[in-house]
Parts: C-alpha cells; sequence; structure tokens
C-alpha cells in the first residue's frame, strides 16, 4: 500500500512537530516556519511516523492518505 501526504500551509501554525517527527518527508519554510512538503509518496518505512506527525500537527495541517499502489 503507498501513502499520498497532502499539507494544508494556510492552516499551519509552524509548530515544527512534523519536522522533528520525519524530517525525510518535512521541512519548514526559513521566513515563517510553514511546513513544507518534501515526499507527498513517502517510502513505507517512514508511513508509521509521517502518521504521527499528522497526528501530532495541532492545526490539522497534514492529510495521509492511503492509495492502491495499481493507481
Amino acid at each position: 500500500m503507498m501513502m499520498n501526504v497532502e499539507v494544508d500551509q494556510s492552516r499551519c501554525v509552524a509548530a515544527g512537530h512534523c519536522l522533528a517527527s520525519v524530517p525525510e518527508v518535512f521541512d519548514q519554510r526559513d521566513d515563517d516556519g510553514v511546513v513544507v512538503l518534501l515526499d507527498e509518496t513517502p517510502p513505507e518505512q517512514q508511513h508509521e511516523r509521517v502518521r504521527e506527525a499528522a497526528v501530532r500537527c495541532p492545526s490539522a495541517a497534514i492529510a495521509v492518505r492511503a492509495r492502491d499502489s495499481s493507481s
């Protein structure tokens, strides 16, 4: 199963939990700390940490969806 990650930069409050959880997938803009998505389809070994980052996000700016690898 593949994962698709989306971020809503307009909701982001720059808390940095996502970056701390999975720096391979998330970064923050230098000027205001808003989330930057580095990998919208992270490898399976990062899925658990990405889900944790989405749950920990205080503004619910991260959406995680499973997708069939055949799509």
